[in-house]
């Protein structure tokens, strides 16, 4: 069992089954929110310590690789203890230093420009698995549970997150909590491919976090050839549940959208995604998409982007280009893990 997979009433528990009394438990967490493995926790008695590491696992992230971009950021290759490799990719910012995760080993939503989905989907990550890039990130940069040296999070790594629902649910309520890394859930976001079913879900929830939804067209019959899930959500049926999310939260939500040429940049397209966005609390996040091996798919320049951008603005819709980091150090999702597969 991955103890970080366990909030602090489910470790209690676990404990008393042991015959260990409950505030044995606010100890182990504390060290495992560190990042410390069963040896470091030197306030446990020696045989709890054995006993626990012959049963169970406490952070089940490995930092295998760390590289470091000329712009301050870093993408992380991490084993986990099956075996399987993930990434994620650290930025520090001006406002605080973000960290994108994973959800998933490998995707099965087959996006058209993205790396991630080649292969398929392999598993789903387990609260703990998520949260524990967190950790070891964390510490890897000097921080502790209390220190933190991480303030946001982007579920924009590999993987679907509405896909693993459950578990990426229980890993925001994880990272949330209040007696423990207390990341703040406006400071959380959450980005979906359009799993329209789900995203009403979350709203739902009311957990508060800010939703990404990736657009990347305004018509359905563009959509479907960028973006598989098209088939079974049409763009205003996708549009209609990121209005529902933010009608439930109060919300900003943020559509992510893939520029690709001669396909979704022409004056229609920034009309349509005007006439989308309206009546909601929205911003539009451009994105340069960068090359990947496999993927026919070509980006714009940057004079292309500043103009459509332009084409937006005009309208009176809120959108920037989002600022690209860690392409020297393959930054996107995916390509670092698929180099490494195919190594």
């Amino acid at each position: 069992m991955i103890l970080l997979d366990l909030d602090i009433k489910e470790l209690e528990e676990l404990l008393v089954g042991r015959n260990c009394p409950k505030y044995r438990a606010r100890q182990i967490m504390r060290w495992l929110l560190c990042g410390c493995d069963f040896s470091e926790m030197s306030n446990l008695p020696k045989d709890l310590r054995e006993s626990l590491a012959v049963e169970h696992v406490a952070c089940p992230i490995e930092i295998a690789e760390a590289l470091k971009s000329k712009d301050g950021s870093v993408k992380f290759l991490y084993k986990l203890f099956d075996g399987n490799i993930i990434e994620g990719v650290y930025m520090p910012h001006d406002y605080g230093n973000t960290l994108c995760v994973s959800t998933q080993v490998g995707c099965r939503m087959g996006c058209a420009f993205c790396a991630s989905g080649i292969g398929g989907l392999v598993r789903n990550l387990t609260p703990g698995e998520i949260l524990g890039q967190f950790v070891a990130v964390n510490r890897y940069l000097g921080g502790t549970m209390t220190d933190r040296k991480l303030s946001n999070i982007v579920l924009m790594g590999s993987g679907e997150p509405l896909d693993n629902f459950d578990n990426v649910v229980k890993f925001i309520l994880l990272v949330s909590d209040a007696d423990g890394l207390g990341v703040g859930r406006r400071s959380i976001s959450l980005s979906t491919c359009g799993l329209a079913d789900n995203m009403r879900r979350l709203a739902d929830l009311g957990l508060g976090v800010t939703l990404s939804l990736s657009l990347h067209a305004t018509l359905d019959e563009y959509r479907r050839k960028l973006m598989p899930v098209a088939n079974k959500y049409s763009v205003t049926e996708t549009v209609d549940a990121a209005r529902y999310y933010f009608k439930k939260t109060g919300r900003r939500v943020v559509f992510e959208y893939s520029m690709v040429k001669g396909v979704n940049m022409s004056f229609s397209d920034a009309r349509r995604l005007s006439e989308l966005t309206k009546g909601m609390a929205a911003h539009v996040n451009l994105i340069m998409l960068n090359k990947v091996v496999g993927k026919n798919i070509e980006g714009c320049t940057p004079l292309e982007a500043e103009r459509f951008c332009e084409k937006l603005k005009s309208l009176g819709v809120s959108a920037t280009i989002r600022r690209s980091m860690g392409a020297d150090v393959e930054g996107a999702c995916g390509q670092l893990r698929r180099k490494r597969l195919n190594s």
